[in-house]
């Protein structure tokens, strides 16, 4: 039985919409992982949360320049980020 994601699901494990999918996983998967003890893993949600900061303020950045869309694609998000070398958060 294959069961259809909504939108809204599909929306969020979409690459080029959301950029926080690995952090997102990661979080899913210590609370998986640790019985959801949501103490074992705030390590992984400060890296969620600050990931979710960065592309935020980018995507404001781009909005104020007047570049679209407001969020960059998953190809020119990695290059931002090699740019930058590596992760800043």
């Amino acid at each position: 039985m294959v069961q259809k994601m909504s939108p809204n699901a599909r929306k969020l494990r979409d690459q080029d919409t959301n950029p926080c999918i690995e952090e997102t996983d990661g979080s899913r998967k210590c609370l998986d992982g640790n019985n959801y003890n949501r103490d074992m893993c705030s390590a992984y949600f400060l890296r969620y949360k600050n990931c979710r900061k960065f592309w935020h303020n980018i995507m404001i950045q781009r909005r104020r320049d007047g570049v679209k869309p407001d969020m960059p694609a998953a190809e020119e998000r990695q290059k931002i980020l090699e740019a930058l070398g590596g992760k800043p958060y």
